[in-house]
Order: C-alpha cells, then structure tokens, then sequence
C-alpha cells in the first residue's frame, strides 16, 4: 500500500513537471526567421492594414484612452484580464525586438518567456505568418509611445497560476503557421488565412469548454461567447439555418458594412465590424466570404426546451402576435421580410431562431449596426425594455422565434429578467 501511494504521488509530481519542462523547451517559432525587408514604407503600411485586420486596438485600448496603450478590462469566467501596452514605450513593447514579437504571436510566450493567457487569441495568430507578423510589428514602432504601466490581471486561484498554462497548452494548443491548401484557389486560401489566423472568428463563433477553450480546429458552429452573454451564430450551414442560404456577395457586403440583404450585425459583432472588417479591401471580405462559404455543413445544434407549458406558450404567441403588429411589423413587415438592407428580415434568420438571448437583448436594449464607410447612417432598432414588461418582451420574442418558418422555442418572462440588467457589453 506504502509503494502504490508513493507511485501515485511521485506521478503527481512528476508528470506535471515533465508537461511544464516540456512546453518550456519547446520554441517553434525559431523555425521562421524574419526576412530583410527593401520597402520599409511599405511594411509599416501593410502592418497598419493588418493590425486592423486583427482588430488589435479593440483589446489594446481603453475607451477614450490612447491607442494601443493597454488597460482594458476583458472578462473572462475566471477573473479579469487587462489587455498591455503595445506602443513602442519601455512600459509596453519599446524594448522588444521583431523575434519577441513573433515569440508572442506565434508560440504564445511573452518576451520574458512566460506563457501568455489566451485571451490573446495566439491559439489563432499562430497561424500568422512571419513576414505579416514583422509588418505588424514594424507598424506598431510608428506608434506614439505611451509611458502606461500595464495592469496585474486579475484572476482567481487557481487560475492565477500561470505556470497552470502548461497544461492549457498540451491539450489545446498547437503551434502552426498556416498551409495553403493546393488543391484550392488562391482566393480560398487568402480566406481561409484571414478567418483561421488574424481574423480569429473561433474566438466567438465556436464553442467553449469548461477550462475556456475552443477546438483545436474550431468548427465555427456558434457558441455562448462568455460573460458577455451574446449567442455568436453559425459560420457554416446548419440544416436549413446558419450561411446555407446566403449568397457570397451578401456575406462581403455584411463584413464590409454591417448590413446585408440577409441580415445585420449587432452587439459585439458591432464593434468588430466598424472597428476592423469594415477596413477590409474589397479582395479579403470576398475571400473570407468564398472560404466561410465553403465551410462543410455541420450537425444543426440541438433545439432548446421550451421553459413554459404548451397553454402558457399559446398565451404568449397571441399576445406577440398582437405586440409584433403594434410595435415591429412597420419596419420588419407583417411577413418578417424586412426591408434590407436597412431593417434586416427575421423571417429564416438564424441568429434569432437558434438562441434566445440575441432577440431577448435587442427588444430589451434595441441597438445600431456600426457606422462604416459603406453603411454612414444606420438605421437602428430603439429600446423596447422600458415601455414592456418581461411578459410582454417575452411574448414578441416568441412570437418572432416560431413565426415564418422560424423554429425557436417560445421564452417565458424569467428568461426575459436574467438579461434586463446585464451589461450592453
């Protein structure tokens, strides 16, 4: 008995210390050295795109704050994280070289060699290459330095513990510049570099575990994106939901500016659009729409239960039906078609049918697209939260979940009280 408790304490300790000792060894982003570079004009500018391509400044920088200078607050189910100063500062990145750069986009370790919290998504920037990296970097040393000291996060134990991350990082993380796929277009592959890498539409749009993780090759099949409580929907068809039906054109036009024929975004998604894919060149919002269009179809995720009984449920769709005529059916017509791209359809739209949260938060709280180049003035859909109870909430989301051809479970009002005082973001 002695012998087998010794066994299993000596694993205890050894097997961690192996992880640890391994993930410290590795250093995969030797393997690409940078490359002389004639035009440095040129790189900075395409680092500038790039950086806006990455949506870099939405993490770096704090609402009326300087650009790049750190600061902000992300949320996370285990503790806050504050996003660092990046300006070329001694207090941010002035004394790392285009290596250490690289090390943290790449491989996920800071300049000092401490493993980074993935909350700074290099489980996608891996995939970045290293001339686009350096481009980032050669950008970011045009930055007006910042003297900001970055703040502590601030994280639970045992998750502030980041020596912990050792383990993350055998289970989920893979080290890998992206592969162009030969048998594809040139198109397909710009798209596929864009979404898997910079773009890192994992992020929001796939699923994550109890430990904050995504798939090693996230499938882009919607998810619950944490703490913020906004459902981000389906990149890949889905039975008769997600982009099955969308023309590529009709996708492009949604990253470009936030409006489509199809639909419009919102909430976080808002932000993403007018702060970086609405900067896109016309070239990359086509290929990131052939490649998301390419996507093989996935399973349609389960539907939700209803939280009400059938009579209750009957009740509320009436009284929807009476609100959505009163209240809905001017701009989003009587048949849920919209008038797009101005007021998107509801009718067949998937982001309202497959959670409940988005239509429960826009009633509430209404909302804007971004104001984009290609969209200036959007037209928006005004708070509903303060004239409707959470009954009456409730029975227009309903309503607008199972009317024309949509297949959402009717809510009832406790649904509707859980997100009347959780944060816009």
């Amino acid at each position: 008995m002695r012998r087998i408790l010794i066994a299993v304490l000596a694993a205890l300790i050894l097997v961690p210390a192996a992880v640890l000792g391994w993930q410290m060894m590795q250093h995969p982003e030797r393997a690409h050295a940078s490359k002389p570079v004639a035009d440095k004009a040129a790189q900075v500018e395409r680092g500038a795109y790039l950086a806006r391509v990455g949506d870099c400044m939405a993490c770096h920088t704090v609402r009326g704050g300087q650009p790049y200078a750190g600061g902000r607050s992300i949320a996370t189910p285990f503790g806050a994280l504050y996003a660092p100063n990046i300006t070329p500062d001694a207090t941010g990145i002035g004394d790392w070289s285009a290596d250490d750069f690289w090390r943290a986009m790449h491989n996920g370790r800071g300049r000092d060699g401490r493993f980074l919290y993935p909350a700074f998504p290099y489980t996608s920037y891996t995939r970045v290459s290293r001339e686009d990296s350096d481009a980032i970097y050669a950008y970011m040393r045009t930055l007006a330095p910042v003297r900001q000291e970055s703040r502590e996060h601030e994280l639970r134990f045992p998750y502030n513990q980041r020596w912990l991350l050792a383990g993350w990082r055998a289970l989920y993380f893979r080290p890998g510049v992206f592969e162009a796929q030969p048998g594809q277009a040139a198109e397909w592959n710009r798209g596929a570099y864009l979404v898997q890498g910079l773009g890192h539409c994992v992020a929001c749009h796939s699923s994550r575990n109890a430990l904050g993780a995504t798939p090693l090759h996230g499938d882009l099949s919607g998810g619950m994106i944490p703490v913020l409580n906004w459902y981000a929907p389906a990149l890949t068809p889905q039975g008769a939901s997600g982009l099955g039906d969308w023309a590529t054109a009709d996708l492009a036009m949604l990253l470009k500016t936030g409006v489509s024929m199809k639909s419009a975004v919102y909430g976080p998604m808002a932000e993403v659009v007018g702060r970086s894919l609405q900067h896109l060149s016309d070239a990359d919002a086509q290929a990131m729409a052939v490649y998301l269009k390419s996507l093989p179809q996935q399973a349609a995720a389960p539907a939700t239960a209803a939280t009400v009984s059938d009579v209750q449920a009957q009740r509320l769709l009436e009284q929807g039906a009476k609100l959505y005529e009163n209240h809905c059916a001017e701009c989003h017509r009587a048949d849920g078609s919209g008038k797009p791209p101005a007021y998107p359809r509801l009718a067949g739209n998937h982001s309202i049918a497959a959670s409940s949260v988005n239509p429960i938060r826009m009633v509430l709280n209404g909302g804007y697209p971004p104001s984009t180049a290609g969209n200036p003035r959007p037209y928006g859909m005004p708070p509903y939260g303060p004239m409707m109870n959470d009954e009456e909430v409730a029975a227009v989301v309903s309503y607008v979940r199972s009317a024309w051809g949509n297949q959402g479970a009717p809510v009832g009002p406790g649904e509707v009280s859980r997100y009347r005082t959780v944060p816009l973001e």
